[in-house]
């Protein structure tokens, strides 16, 4: 039995999750319910985050997020806490370059209080002084051990020359002096433009009845002002800008590599998954591991694939290696993405790609948690209801051809562009 046929017989044959469609309120969620344990997960999120942040005050969303659990009505941040751990309940809100999300993980009968502090944080959040203050400093601190290393400096760098202008190229964090920069009345008109009664998105999973949801939806969200957040800026194409090398003193060089991606409703997504997994994702099977790593000895591990955003991919990889190895690793992988865009994959690199996305998928799915943020993520990319259930046949259905036709078009090696971080011998 050949490689290929292996793989086919690994795969496993469909792969789908009991998704029910509840409404409440104007509101939409998903839910998997499962009352084998006693325990439910929520997450919820709204358009926006970071790309909503003024210039000159990048980092106020993420600033914003994190205060809404450190006190909230009546509750100073450690009362809020203490309610919290008193009923182990995990609540947190975050937000990323594009979005603001929210989610809790409580044990069913601890339900209603999660519900009520969840409420309480997004509508009566507190944003004392201290509470603030505390908030900025760790948010200073952080991005300046984010500028202590080489990976960091070549990661802010390779997306602001990728999105020069647009809140995509700008730390979703922020820096020291935009952090500094933010007055405490911006991290109050943040929350009022974010935290809307439309244009949310949520997903639920665990020992929740569709009824139970319904009631739910409505105390959790109930209090939010009606409409929706800012439209977020549309992301601009990736700029093409070569290859940058960065000073650094360092023993080692960091590097960041990459280029523009698909739109997610584009209908070659998964085929480019696959080719991209072949190519750069699939740890030691894949090409540029077995050329960087295997046949040379040039770095200890290479890999890349899809960075989803304002729902585009961009294809992004990273390599660190001795400044002495670091041009020809950079000569490698040139090569291997010229290889892959002129050739395209081999039978059995197709099946065996295919046999891991498609076994590898229920691993996402293993808790009420992971459940809830995996659905989630299937909205903000705007996928059906019924998009899991076909996924294992639609990727098992992509023929050799196909992927060979997706490389030629999405790969783009004479255009990739680079940062390196470090001081790298012959750049």
């Amino acid at each position: 039995m050949s490689a290929a046929e292996r793989a086919a017989d690994r795969a496993p044959a469909s792969f789908s999750l009991p998704i029910q469609v509840v409404e409440a309120e104007g509101i939409t969620a998903w839910l998997v319910e499962d009352h084998a344990v006693p325990v439910v997960a929520l997450s919820w999120s709204w358009s926006g985050g970071a790309a909503l942040d003024p210039a000159g005050q990048e980092g106020t969303a993420s600033m914003a997020a994190h205060l809404l659990t450190e006190g909230a009505g009546p509750l100073r941040a450690t009362d809020f806490a203490d309610a919290l751990r008193d009923e182990a309940i995990s609540l947190s809100f975050g937000a990323d370059r594009d979005n603001f999300e929210g989610g809790f993980r409580a044990l069913a009968d601890a339900l209603p209080e999660a519900v009520r502090l969840a409420r309480l944080a997004m509508a009566e959040p507190r944003l004392d002084r201290d509470a603030v203050e505390r908030v900025r400093a760790r948010a200073a601190a952080a991005a300046r051990r984010a500028l202590e290393t080489p990976r960091g400096q070549a990661g802010r760098a390779f997306w602001a020359n990728a999105f020069p202008g647009h809140p995509a190229g700008r730390p979703t964090g922020g820096t020291a002096e935009s952090i500094v920069a933010i007055p405490e009345e911006g991290l109050r008109t943040a929350l009022a433009r974010q935290l809307r009664h439309e244009g949310l998105l949520v997903a639920a999973a665990g020992a929740i009845t569709p009824e139970g949801l319904k009631a739910l939806l409505a105390q959790l969200f109930a209090g939010l002002p009606a409409g929706a957040p800012p439209a977020v800026p549309p992301l601009p194409p990736f700029r093409t800008f070569g290859q940058q090398v960065i000073p650094f003193a360092s023993p080692q060089s960091a590097v960041v590599f990459g280029q523009e991606g698909l739109p997610a409703e584009d209908p070659d997504w998964e085929p480019s998954q696959v080719m991209l997994r072949i190519l750069a994702g699939g740890g030691f099977a894949s090409r540029l591991m077995q050329s960087v790593r295997e046949q040379r000895g040039l770095a200890y591990g290479i890999g890349g694939g899809l960075d989803v955003m304002f729902r585009r991919g961009i294809i992004v990889g990273s390599v660190a290696t001795e400044n002495a190895r670091v041009a020809e690793t950079l000569s490698v992988t040139r090569e291997e993405w010229a290889r892959m865009a002129k050739e395209g994959p081999t039978e059995a690199e197709r099946a065996d790609a295919v046999a891991y996305l498609t076994g590898s998928l229920p691993l996402q799915f293993t808790d009420s948690r992971r459940v809830a943020d995996s659905l989630l993520t299937l909205r903000q990319n705007g996928r059906p209801v019924d998009w899991l259930a076909g996924r294992a046949a639609r990727l098992q259905a992509i023929p050799l051809e196909r992927l060979a036709t997706v490389a030629a078009r999405v790969l783009r090696p004479d255009s990739l562009s680079v940062v390196v971080a470090g001081q790298p011998a012959g750049l």
